[in-house]
């Protein structure tokens, strides 16, 4: 569970946040990028995604991230409610057609939503994800596209992380891909529009129970990353959940096929014949995914491989998790390397790490969580005190009598202090309020 300090402590800061001035912008010697920002490389393509990532991760092992690293990614949020990919200057508007990402809301909505103190940003893309909502429940990676597992599964992840039920979420509650009122068609579910990317039983044998990436012409094609979101998806989790500890060690079962059905009843049903897959799958590469981009050459997908783990993790199946777990922090798989450096692809060993019960701190010799906060910003706090429960996830000592009031004066210490030093902070830019 991760630790959050005392009421007062956190209505302290709210208020002080609340007064205070936006953020600064300034060059941190690489290049000029926002302070705050995750990462050496150009976030042109990735920023909101990788900084959604690290909050989440650092926020999972009990770290209290940079305040200006969660203004930066809050400072990204379009007026709508809905996130780009990136946007280098935030005074200027984003384009609603195709500027905004279902992928990217979803993802700063879980991350908002972990940290806290930003609830008026994270009510905002709700909105935006429920405006954009398919007529068959699902969502395209840009509004009005055609809904594709990915999306749709990050878009359940935002809902299940801010308390609400992804199955009441309904196409009626927004607008179809044609930019109608989807009321009349049923009010779809976004488990309606990931059932249909199902491969059933007609399809080949070793493809069963896999999703497909979106309904394209023909017949639907196997797609392991977008089986590993589904699976997650479909037990209507997101990136980070409350892990439960041991279970049975049960593997997952695949797609009854038995006489008279042709799929999946229910989004359980669906999410384990998903996770048959992809540990039938991965028992054929040495426990892990190989690479399924076009053109690829036949080798390891690092990613892929961790979110596997933790759709497994997810529907309690740690034997079957812990095989492509212990692949990842084998110094052969190379897994560390294909990380260093690059706060999103920590973050995602650090989530599968602390998803399965393994300690990111010693993830095959190496402390993830060190090198994902080396990223970015310092961290308002690093879980000072903490100590593994063996279950990967960290507790901290108190300071003081019944609740650690040490802790909590500590807190608002570090509030009054921002408080009072961010109004003279320089802005190179103008933001938006929130």
């Amino acid at each position: 569970m991760n630790i959050r300090r005392s009421v007062a402590a956190l209505s302290l800061c709210a208020a002080l946040g609340a007064a205070a001035a936006p953020a600064a912008v300034a060059d941190d010697g690489q290049g000029g990028r926002a302070e705050g920002l995750y990462g050496a490389k150009d976030p042109k393509f990735d920023g909101v995604w990788r900084q959604s990532l690290a909050l989440l991760a650092q926020d999972a092992v009990g770290v209290t991230p940079a305040k200006s690293a969660v203004d930066w990614l809050a400072g990204q949020g379009c007026a709508d409610g809905g996130f780009a990919a990136y946007r280098a200057d935030t005074s200027k508007a984003c384009d609603p057609k195709k500027g905004e990402f279902t992928d990217a809301t979803a993802a700063a909505v879980q991350a908002l939503a972990a940290v806290g103190g930003r609830s008026g940003t994270v009510e905002k893309g709700i909105g935006w994800l429920k405006r954009h909502q398919n007529a068959d429940g699902g969502w395209g990676m840009n509004p009005g596209g055609p809904s594709d597992a990915n999306s749709t599964a990050a878009a359940v992840g935002a809902f299940a992380a801010t308390g609400q039920d992804p199955a009441k979420v309904t196409s009626a509650a927004g607008e179809g891909a044609a930019g109608k009122r989807a009321a009349g068609q049923g009010g779809k579910t976004p488990y309606d529009a990931l059932l249909g990317l199902q491969l059933d039983c007609s399809a080949k044998a070793e493809e069963r129970g896999a999703f497909a990436y979106t309904a394209a012409k023909g017949k639907p094609v196997a797609n392991e990353l977008a089986t590993a979101s589904a699976a997650l998806a479909a037990q209507g989790k997101g990136f980070v959940f409350e892990t439960v500890g041991k279970d049975g060690g049960a593997e997952p079962k695949p797609l009854s096929c038995e006489k008279g059905k042709d799929g999946a009843d229910a989004p359980k049903d669906a999410a384990e014949a998903a996770l048959a897959h992809l540990t039938r799958v991965m028992s054929d590469t040495d426990m892990h995914l190989k690479s399924a981009m076009p053109g690829a050459k036949d080798q390891p997908d690092f990613g892929g491989t961790a979110d596997a783990v933790v759709a497994l993790a997810a529907g309690e199946h740690s034997a079957a998790a812990g095989k492509p777990l212990q692949w990842l922090q084998s110094k052969d798989s190379g897994a560390a390397a294909w990380a260093k450096g690059d706060p999103g692809a920590l973050a995602k060993l650090i989530l599968a790490a602390h998803a399965a019960g393994a300690n990111p701190r010693d993830f095959g010799g190496a402390d993830l969580v060190k090198q994902l906060n080396a990223t970015g910003p310092k961290p308002e706090a690093a879980a000072p005190g903490a100590e593994s429960d063996g279950n990967g996830k960290s507790e901290e000592k108190k300071d003081d009598d019944d609740g650690g009031v040490g802790g909590v004066w500590w807190t608002v210490g570090v509030c009054a202090v921002a408080g009072m030093g961010i109004g003279f902070l320089l802005s190179g830019r103008k933001r938006r309020q929130l």
